[in-house]
């Protein structure tokens, strides 16, 4: 019992510590459920989180000192915003996001067949910029490197590895342009 109250308290000083928020956190992601607690745990975690921004329970952020979400933003559940020591993830005001989107400042080594992929290690690190007022629809992927236009759309399910221009509607796998408006 003594090494289970151990492992307990352990454990909430890693939460508390951690730079992240998310389900597997679960002595901060309580506080997700309850509106007050929930904009602390923010301001207190994201490098910036703006006025009337919202992060779901059953969101993902890792890295959020470097993770930048703007005014009326919110954080659908299932959504995983990745971050790193190298590379930030900024949302501009008025971004809609559907659940589950997904964004990653980093991307595997896949140079070698002599190697395990798993060996080969990372590219460097880019960020990732979604510009005021864009829409990224449900189960979409955001890559490493890419800059979301004003006002740009981004079709559901879509895989976005190039940046979007202002007011252009993108889709697929990998996102090609559809329209500009």
């Amino acid at each position: 019992m003594i090494s289970f109250i151990k492992d307990v308290i352990s454990k909430y000083r890693f939460h508390r510590k951690a730079d992240r928020i998310g389900p597997d956190m679960p002595f901060s992601h309580w506080r997700l459920f309850f509106k007050s607690k929930m904009i602390g745990l923010c301001k207190d975690k994201f490098r910036d989180f703006g006025d009337g921004a919202d992060f779901r329970p059953h969101a993902y952020a890792m890295y959020c000192s470097n993770i930048s979400i703007g005014n009326n933003v919110v954080v659908r559940p299932g959504s995983v915003i990745e971050a790193d020591a190298d590379a930030c993830v900024i949302l501009g005001d008025d971004v809609m996001l559907g659940p589950n989107v997904y964004f990653y400042v980093n991307d595997h080594k896949f140079e070698r067949r002599d190697v395990p992929l798993s060996a080969q290690g990372y590219f460097p690190s880019e960020d990732i910029i979604v510009q005021d007022g864009a829409w990224i629809g449900a189960n979409s992927t955001i890559l490493c490197g890419v800059k979301i236009g004003r006002n740009a759309v981004i079709g559901a399910g879509s895989v976005v590895t190039k940046d979007v221009p202002d007011f252009t509607i993108v889709a697929g796998v990998p996102a090609t342009k559809i329209k500009e408006f």
